[in-house]
């Protein structure tokens, strides 16, 4: 098998990652995945796709991955995980589809309005 390039995203969290047939070895930034993710269920959410298809330990994926939180870039890893597998075999689709891997979750945070504090929070209000 030939190496698939893809990628996923998750708010501002960009993963690209590299798989092909192997050991079963993820390395993240140059790191092992348990040295990346001090979170054990950070694990569970990358290996989520190839644990519905029970393909754990069949495939090395190099990922590299920018921007956001933790939990926002496991989720952005898991997203290119499943379509490196789509598309290295497309009779995958439809256990992934039904349990939602294939989604880009579109949730962004809110960008801050003048003359407000946050997004939509206002300054407190003082009547004298």
């Amino acid at each position: 098998m030939a190496i698939t390039n893809t990628s996923g995203r998750r708010k501002t969290s960009v993963a690209r990652i590299y798989m092909q047939a192997g050991q079963g070895i993820i390395t993240i930034n140059d790191r092992d995945m348990k040295a990346y993710f001090s979170n054990e269920l950070l694990e569970n959410v990358v290996n989520q796709p190839l644990a519905i298809l029970e393909q754990v330990g069949q495939y090395d994926i190099k990922v590299n991955v920018k921007g956001g939180g933790i939990s926002a870039q496991a989720n952005a890893i898991r997203l290119a995980i499943t379509k490196a597998l789509v598309s290295d075999n497309e009779e995958t689709r439809p256990a992934l589809k039904k349990e939602g891997f294939l989604t880009r979750d579109p949730r962004m945070v809110e960008r801050k309005k003048f003359g407000k504090r946050k997004a939509r929070r206002s300054f407190q209000f003082s009547k004298r």
